[in-house]
């Protein structure tokens, strides 16, 4: 994996932090937490977005958000599994999987069209 790709799950990393923390933060420094995730999560996947296709970069920096944050509700926070809610959740992450499998970096696009 290349670095670019990194920073988009880096990014959707901290999303998940930031989405629970919007939800459960209760004191400044819940709330401070979110804030900096909230930061990194945007500048990570700005800085991915200046190589990789935006459109791509955001669709694959949500999809693994959601899935990352719903994970994070079941584990931690005792939201109920559901069986049908999984199953959308691995379908979005093939969507995911799928739109980076088919995305190239936009250096390698234009040494292709340099030869």
């Amino acid at each position: 994996m290349n670095k670019e790709w990194a920073k988009v799950f880096f990014a959707a990393f901290f999303e998940v932090f930031w989405v629970i923390g919007l939800k459960h933060a209760s004191d400044v420094w819940t709330w401070l937490g979110t804030a900096v995730s909230i930061y990194v999560s945007f500048y990570m996947m700005i800085m991915a977005g200046k190589r990789l296709p935006v459109g791509t970069v955001y669709a694959v920096f949500v999809g693994l958000g959601t899935a990352g944050t719903v994970f994070a509700e079941i584990v931690f926070f005792g939201e109920p599994f559901q069986t049908g809610k999984i199953l959308l959740i691995l379908l979005l992450l093939a969507g995911v999987i799928g739109l980076k499998l088919v995305t190239r970096e936009k250096e390698t696009e234009q040494e292709g069209a340099d030869s």
